[in-house]
């Protein structure tokens, strides 16, 4: 609709220019003949008299006609700049407004995802075979608890590993064993996502950390869950050691930043990404992601959008999915608008 506003105002100033242009070519005319009856008037002396009356009111007309086509074309050429303007305001309104409701369901995708893994961390730290390689401590409770996390990560193809480590930050159990073989006695106790999930304060909670590069499996992008393994598996038996389980980030972010819903002309100019709480890009549509780029969002509200000279930026805060609050991130696309009078123009949706 905002398309056909501004074509129907290109098409009204076309016609209107054309038409005035063919009115300027009458009275042009119209002015040539006026001066010729007026010198033949003059050639015929008294005879010619009335005849030079009737063609100097032909020049007096066709001046009134000019001055009257000037002024049309002034106030037509005026109106149909305040149409276009108003139909960019709109196109650029619209486009900000729908961008903006991508972007935050684009966060909202992937907080529901993220949200499951919450519940899979606290519900296999539960499982009989994880509990009881930290409190048998034997060869074949081990093996037991590796066959055990083989088995679900064969179901959970979103994971690249599982990880037990004991009370000392020791890992003891592992899922994939063969693919991934130095993540057993690896010494884990100084990660953040250890020293987290030791903190957890009962079975229902669990921590979560920012996207990062696992060097043991093989420098991968993960998103890692943690909670304390409970003695006997009670909501509030003692901390015997910690689950942490990696979520296979870079492509799962990846599908969804390229699953947007744009147009083949969008795709072109437009980047759909997610940031953290502190800017850093976590995922990012037509490259590979590096985790190394800050993107400065100016975000004013928990949802909107603005320009900046030929860019417009729309963003949403995460909102949260049922009991998972989200880390304070953002969805956010960059799309090329025509620069205009709009630029720098901030405005926000809430």
């Amino acid at each position: 609709m905002q398309d056909d506003i501004l074509k129907l105002a290109f098409e009204v100033s076309r016609i209107t220019g054309e038409k005035i242009a063919v009115i300027d070519r009458i009275m042009m005319r119209t002015r040539m003949l006026s001066m010729n009856a007026r010198l033949e008037s003059t050639r015929a002396g008294d005879a010619g008299l009335g005849f030079g009356v009737v063609a100097r009111e032909m020049g007096v007309v066709a001046e009134e006609v000019n001055a009257l086509s000037a002024q049309l074309q002034s106030e037509i050429a005026a109106n149909t700049a305040r149409i276009e303007d108003a139909g960019r305001h709109m196109m650029q309104e619209f486009k900000g407004q729908r961008f903006a409701d991508l972007a935050r369901n684009v966060v909202e995708i992937i907080d529901r995802n993220l949200y499951e893994r919450s519940c899979d961390v606290r519900w296999w730290a539960t499982d009989s075979a994880v509990v009881g390689v930290l409190q048998q401590r034997t060869e074949e409770a081990r093996a037991y608890a590796c066959e055990r996390l083989a088995t679900i990560l064969r179901s959970y193809t979103v994971y690249l590993d599982l990880w037990v480590a004991d009370r000392n930050g020791r890992v003891i159990a592992t899922g994939r064993g063969n693919r991934f073989p130095a993540a057993i006695g690896q010494d884990v106790s100084e990660t953040e996502w250890f020293k987290s999930g030791m903190r957890t304060r009962n079975g229902d909670d669990f921590a979560v950390c920012d996207i990062t590069r696992n060097s043991v499996l093989g420098n991968a992008q993960v998103a890692t869950y943690t909670t304390a393994i409970r003695k006997g598996g009670a909501v509030d038996g003692e901390a015997l050691g910690v689950l942490g389980i990696f979520f296979d980030w870079e492509p799962q972010a990846r599908d969804i930043v390229e699953g947007v819903a744009l147009t083949e002309a969008e795709r072109g100019d437009t980047r759909v990404m997610l940031l953290n709480s502190q800017h850093q890009v976590i995922a990012t549509s037509g490259k590979a992601c590096t985790l190394n780029e800050v993107y400065p969002v100016k975000a004013t509200a928990k949802q909107g959008y603005y320009q900046e000279n030929a860019r417009m930026i729309c963003y949403a805060l995460t909102p949260g999915y049922e009991t998972y609050k989200g880390l304070g991130w953002y969805g956010c696309i960059e799309t090329r608008v025509a620069a205009d009078r709009m630029n720098s123009e901030m405005i926000v949706k809430h």
